[in-house]
């Protein structure tokens, strides 16, 4: 029976993803800064910087940014974007809506969790061949380099939607969740080594993004998009795989904890 229920649930979810992009590409304002943003600011960071060298690196600035604005498009198609949709589809009675249907909670994240990961498949794709073709990005060849990419993009997109859900209860109304959650975004971003280098960001900066899993999953994005020779330029001298991914689980485990204790179908105030 147990079997069964579960099984409902995976093809009601499945059957939601198509729902939940419809809804996601009809919002301009949502698919904007949540997965065109980050093309945007390749090609404007890339125009103006993309040609510099990092020092005597050899690694020009584009491709160091490249892979900071990836791990930040996790971030904007998972956490910012549910942070946001979510108190809005809160406050219109969509999930109040939701709730009294015989579809099963886990059916309505199930359908959250294959949007995120669409969106976030076709921005990559974007992203990369946006810095191909403009500005000479090189792309990883190794099966080593693939793997690592695909296996920090799933623990990433993870930790962030299960963060993007609990958070979403933060916002008393939907109209004013862009501004509880976008300067939150910007604040991980500028001190997780996305716009600048990390290493030349200030000590105490450093410390404080080394808590958040943005640093982590930039980090680990760069190990993919980088060459070997610039893991000097990171804090440790390495790309510190393996402490990524103990973040990345610590931080999916926590958001799944803050989401299932937290979140809300309807209201504060509303029973």
């Amino acid at each position: 029976m147990t079997n069964i229920i579960r099984q409902g649930a995976v093809g009601m979810g499945m059957g939601r993803v198509g729902i939940e992009l419809k809804q996601f590409f009809r919002d301009r304002e949502s698919a904007v800064f949540n997965f065109l943003l980050p093309m945007i600011l390749l090609v404007i960071f890339g125009s103006v910087f993309g040609g510099q060298d990092l020092g005597d690196s050899g690694i020009t600035f584009s491709q160091y940014f490249v892979a900071g604005m990836i791990a930040s498009g996790i971030v904007y198609t998972s956490f910012q974007n549910l942070a946001i949709s979510i108190p809005m589809e809160r406050e219109d009675g969509t999930l109040k809506r939701l709730q009294g249907t015989p579809m099963p909670p886990a059916a309505f994240f199930i359908g959250k969790i294959g949007m995120v990961s669409v969106a976030y498949i076709a921005q990559v794709t974007i992203l990369i061949a946006v810095g191909v073709f403009f500005f000479d990005i090189d792309m990883p060849t190794t099966s080593f380099a693939i793997f690592t990419f695909i296996w920090i993009s799933i623990l990433g997109l993870i930790a962030f939607t299960l963060l993007g859900i609990a958070y979403s209860v933060v916002p008393k109304q939907g109209r004013g969740a862009a501004a509880l959650v976008s300067p939150v975004v910007l604040v991980l971003q500028f001190t997780s080594g996305v716009f600048f280098v990390f290493t030349d960001l200030p000590q105490w900066m450093q410390s404080f993004a080394s808590l958040f899993p943005l640093k982590w999953l930039a980090q680990g994005m760069r190990s993919v998009f980088l060459p070997e020779s610039a893991a000097a330029m990171e804090v440790n001298g390495s790309w510190e795989l393996g402490l990524t991914a103990i973040v990345l689980v610590v931080w999916i485990a926590l958001g799944a904890l803050l989401a299932t204790l937290f979140f809300r179908w309807v209201p504060r105030g509303e029973n």
